[in-house]
């Protein structure tokens, strides 16, 4: 038997790599929170219903990519490949529409897909996302569209001195 090592498709993060992590996930609390953006944490399961009805059942993502399995309940549960449909899924549970207005909610973790590993795809991977919920202006997703050139401009211009 060999050695146990990480699974492929995933890796560790060391040490030496955390801090940069958490400067990044800092710097995104910071630019989305002074924009009136939630963040908002979703299970790392859901049922594969939510998934499939979400995302759509002919896509490759529901079809091939996706880590399901049953539980001992024998209901059939995928790790999150993306997180906008659990977020959606929470909005409509808790009734966070009954708030009124847009709700602007974001969440950063961990995503599963089942893809063949090469550069830049792993099979657990992380993603930060952020979600305008509430409003039919198209308006509306240039708002979100425009956070990401910001947060990416903060990241580049600090990253020198996160190193």
């Amino acid at each position: 038997m060999g050695a146990i090592q990480a699974l492929r498709g995933t890796r560790d993060i060391l040490p030496e790599e955390v801090g940069y992590w958490q400067r990044v996930e800092a710097t995104a609390r910071d630019i989305l929170g002074r924009s009136a953006y939630q963040e908002i944490r979703t299970p790392i399961f859901e049922q594969t219903d939510l998934f499939e009805r979400g995302i759509g059942e002919a896509t490759d993502v529901v079809g091939k990519e996706m880590y399901t399995f049953k539980d001992r309940g024998d209901r059939s549960l995928t790790l999150r490949p993306e997180n906008t449909a659990g977020v959606i899924r929470a909005f409509i549970e808790h009734h966070l529409y009954a708030q009124g207005g847009v709700q602007r909610l974001w969440y950063t973790g961990p995503m599963f897909r089942y893809e063949r590993p090469q550069a830049g795809r792993q099979r657990q991977f992380h993603q930060l996302g952020a979600e305008l919920v509430g409003s039919p202006d198209p308006r509306a997703d240039a708002e979100v569209i425009a956070i990401a050139p910001t947060c990416c401009d903060r990241w580049i211009s600090r990253r020198c001195e996160w190193t």
